[in-house]
């Protein structure tokens, strides 16, 4: 047989190519097959913050890439319902729709709005999501500051329509409406929802052992450490010398924590500080020593939504708050000179027990509970 006919020879010149093409489908399998070492940790930017996600189940890089495509599609779903940043959102569109008119909204909407409402209410108006004209009238921007501050007659103006009666949820037939003309701003429980919406994905994935990071809200499920079985640890900050430094150090076993505080973000102006954390009954930045607000809760979303209430309510009736309710609650107050005092709530402490009190050296707040309490 001649093997140098012509048919043989573009044979012979195939067979290498054809070699090739099955080596590269075999790397390709083999690189997404390829474990990584635990754990593994998927971050990167989003809402004009940055998520962190820690996980210790042993993982291939494939299903490592797999997981962190699901994060960012949960990511951008609330981002699509919720921003107040993009023209094509949900909230955006029920903010422009005709006031006393029901508007059907998606089931995560309708769950944070209504998350909101309770908490504006058992607070007593310290946490508002019919706030966002006044957040817009201090806009703080780029430069962190308001280009001059808003006059007693543009403030009076503004507190005159605001107030969470302006805003009625049906959670039944999944829908809302405005009743005056109000903005509605979610930011102050966006974020929380969203840590929750994270950690359920992860659930579902069947993911046993992760840490969710969203922008210093945070939520966990098993351990850091599954041979050890060592929780996960967190920290609680205060600026010292100008820079965070974590105060106190706490575990976290299957349960999220969300804090609020105004050590970072605040301007000043003709020598007065003016805090970013807005008291919505007032419509002016707060203006009290309580530096920091974490909230220890199952869900984030209602942690987020509590941490601001009670930063806005301040030290005494913000504590109250947290007894009434039964929140896991630790603050940390400035004495003015640099120094912090840092408080627990009862159910903290029941919950973590008196030797982690005994080692964060806190106090317990002891004030009896109100006869209206509304516990969640």
């Amino acid at each position: 047989m001649n093997t140098s006919s012509p048919s043989a020879a573009r044979v012979a010149r195939t067979l290498p190519l054809v070699w090739l093409l099955a080596l590269g489908l075999l790397a390709g399998c083999s690189e997404s097959d390829r474990p990584l070492e635990s754990p593994v940790r998927l971050e990167g930017g989003i809402f004009g913050t940055f998520y962190q996600v820690t996980l210790v189940d042993p993982l291939t890089q494939g299903e490592a890439q797999a997981l962190e495509e699901g994060i960012l599609a949960e990511l951008e779903s609330v981002d699509q319902a919720m921003s107040t940043y993009r023209d094509d959102s949900e909230l955006i569109a029920f903010n422009q729709a005709p006031l006393d008119e029901w508007q059907p909204l998606s089931n995560e909407l309708i769950e944070v709005m209504a998350i909101s409402q309770s908490v504006a209410e058992a607070s007593n108006g310290a946490f508002d999501i019919t706030i966002g004209e006044l957040v817009n009238l201090w806009s703080f921007g780029p430069e962190a500051r308001p280009q001059e501050i808003p006059s007693e007659q543009e403030l009076d103006e503004r507190l005159s329509r605001i107030g969470f009666d302006a805003l009625e949820v049906d959670t039944q037939a999944m829908q809302a409406r405005r009743t005056r003309d109000v903005f509605v701003d979610l930011s102050g429980v966006a974020k929380g929802h969203a840590t929750d919406r994270v950690a359920a994905y992860l659930d579902r994935e069947g993911i046993e052992d992760y840490l969710v990071n969203l922008g210093g809200d945070l939520i966990s499920r098993g351990h850091r450490n599954e041979a050890d079985q060592e929780p996960w640890r967190i920290g609680i900050e205060v600026p010292r010398d100008g820079r965070p430094e974590a105060q106190h150090i706490i575990p976290l076993e299957s349960l999220s924590v969300a804090t609020s505080g105004d050590y970072r973000h605040y301007f000043e102006a003709d020598g007065q500080r003016y805090s970013h954390t807005l008291d919505p009954r007032t419509g002016r930045p707060i203006t009290h020593r309580l530096a920091s607000v974490s909230v220890f809760h199952p869900s984030n979303a209602w942690a987020d939504a509590w941490a601001t209430a009670l930063s806005v309510a301040g030290e005494e009736a913000g504590m109250q708050m947290a007894v009434d309710n039964e929140l896991s609650v630790l603050m940390l107050v400035s004495d003015g000179d640099g120094q912090w005092r840092s408080l627990a709530s009862p159910a903290f402490a029941d919950y973590f027990g008196d030797d982690l009190i005994q080692t964060l050296g806190v106090e317990t707040w002891h004030a009896e509970p109100t006869p209206a309490s509304t516990g969640n």
